[in-house]
């Protein structure tokens, strides 16, 4: 097995250099490993809640996106920036957060990742001006890392019979925390100062950096003789600001300017170059030859898809939720009330992850993700199906029945969404770890997490073109149009009925009888 190591770590020996599936590195031992005798819970608890703490960073300003440039007295294209920094800074931090677990352990990492979140917060409550609201805001994005790390812990320390449904759950976090938080942003921008929100996660943050602190296990550091990567992790970094940039940000600058062509010609440079680097180190930031195996590659790919189609879901209900129904069509929800018919989406990705972790075990996680797919795509076929009825009615302040009903059946929809992305988040962690060496999982998870932020940034940029471009005139404002809303349904149908092709073409069927890539 050393030899086996030692040819994975550069020496080319092996085509391709990577591992075949049965050679595939043992676990190394950790310092304390959960027995199947001792309780689990307190683990899964405290991860499964960090994620969701971190997750509230995503959608903690939405509830007072109208508001900023007013707050900060400046203009709504520098307000944007509080957004697009906490998913820039996300991204990049994601995969080198991993990286950095794998050499120097997860739990070390855990704790060190949450202290710029908690710092970020706290910059946040206390900005006044938009300049450090931005900073902290990044600070933020950089406890993104956390999820995928805190699904390696999982599969390290937990019995097999106990780490495939929390793995769903911790993978699902991001979501579920993004879903919830949204009528508890709701709410307290609506009843309280804004700035209680930083404060509330902040000190939300302290709990989980003590929980993690105390309850976790202690890890051995794993790979310490191998080098970190700097330069790829600085080709990197470049190459994804670049490439996110441009796609979130296309629209404001238009596609066809110098600034965002320039920002894709500078993305596809670098990260060839950096790719070209990689493939060439002896430590790399990232093993492209391990993500180029099919079960990997094709579960990457599959993120993106499944990423897409979550957010796409929040990008298009909230809108038709909120637009009074006086324009013809909107539901009049206030944001509080838009958030309370959304919460179940978040609710329904708690509560697959079990029956989720049940299909990988018996049918493998491939079958999982396969009807992951199915599900995210029925979901959408209903939500289209209500849109497509609403559109041909006029609807009016009198409709209050049929304002009802509508409400009820998008939510219904939306919950079908989540319950397949519950299904996806549990199912693609099982494929990636069941396909790679020990010594890069947690690695291979932060790029598995990077491949699902580059969807939901490519749906915020696709749904918001969409939109743009079928709208009408309704009592002197520009408002999208059903048949806007409707297409971009179906745009997210389809990316969902992609990541249900590329599951189906996965060879063989890796994890099937284990847990989680145990």
């Amino acid at each position: 097995m050393s030899q086996a190591l030692a040819q994975d770590e550069g020496s080319g020996a092996l085509p391709g250099g990577s591992l075949p599936d049965e050679e595939l590195p043992d676990e190394e031992p950790l310092a304390e490993v959960l027995e199947p005798g001792r309780r689990t819970g307190p683990v899964v608890a405290v991860l499964a809640a960090t994620g969701i703490v971190v997750s509230l960073a995503q959608t903690l300003v939405v509830p007072i996106i109208a508001s900023l440039p007013e707050i900060f007295r400046t203009d709504a294209s520098n307000t944007s920036w509080i957004i697009t920094v906490t998913l820039l800074v996300g991204a990049i931090a994601t995969p080198v957060t991993g990286r950095l677990g794998d050499l120097y352990g997860k739990k070390k990492l855990l704790l060190v990742a949450i202290v710029p979140f908690i710092v970020g917060s706290v910059v946040c409550a206390l900005s006044t001006t938009v300049g450090p609201m931005i900073v902290g805001r990044g600070l933020q994005g950089l406890g993104t890392g956390m999820i995928p790390l805190g699904i390696s812990v999982l599969h390290d320390v937990l019995p097999k019979d106990k780490a495939g449904s929390a793995i769903a759950l911790m993978s699902a976090s991001m979501g579920i925390g993004g879903a919830l938080g949204l009528p508890l942003a709701a709410a307290v921008s609506e009843y309280a100062d804004w700035r209680v929100l930083f404060w509330a996660t902040g000190a939300a943050a302290v709990l989980a950096f003590l929980a993690i602190l105390f309850v976790l296990p202690v890890h051995d550091p794993r790979g310490h003789h191998r080098g970190f990567d700097h330069a790829g992790t600085l080709g990197l970094a470049v190459g994804l600001a670049a490439l996110l940039l441009s796609v979130s940000k296309g629209a404001e600058w238009g596609w066809g300017s110098g600034l965002t062509v320039g920002g894709f010609v500078v993305a596809v440079v670098v990260l060839l170059a950096w790719g070209w680097y990689e493939l060439r180190h002896r430590h790399p930031l990232v093993d492209l030859r391990t993500t180029v195996r099919p079960v990997v590659l094709l579960t990457n790919v599959a993120s993106i898809f499944v990423g897409f189609a979550m957010y796409a879901m929040n990008l298009i209900l909230p809108q038709v939720m909120e637009y009074p129904v006086e324009l013809g069509f909107g539901l009049g929800q206030s944001m509080l009330g838009m958030g309370l018919w959304m919460a179940p989406t978040g609710l329904a990705m708690m509560a697959v992850s079990a029956p989720g972790a049940r299909i990988s075990r018996t049918r493998g996680p491939k079958v999982t993700l396969a009807v992951a797919g199915a599900v995210i795509a029925v979901g959408y076929g209903i939500c289209a199906l209500v849109l497509g009825t609403l559109g041909n009615r006029d609807l009016g302040p009198a409709d209050s029945t049929t304002v009802l009903w509508t409400l009820v059946l998008l939510a219904l929809g939306a919950t079908v969404v989540g319950c397949g992305i519950g299904f996806a988040f549990g199912s693609m962690p099982a494929l990636i770890m069941s396909s790679v060496p020990a010594h890069e999982k947690a690695a291979a998870n932060g790029f598995n997490s990077l491949m699902r932020s580059l969807g939901t940034t490519s749906s915020a940029a696709v749904i918001a073109v969409v939109l743009a471009q079928l709208v009408q005139q309704v009592q002197g404002r520009t408002v999208p149009t059903v048949s806007g809303f409707i297409v971009s349904l179906a745009i997210g149908c389809g990316g969902a009925l992609v990541a249900l092709v590329l599951a189906l073409a996965i060879p063989g069927n890796p994890g099937r009888g284990q847990s989680a890539g145990h």
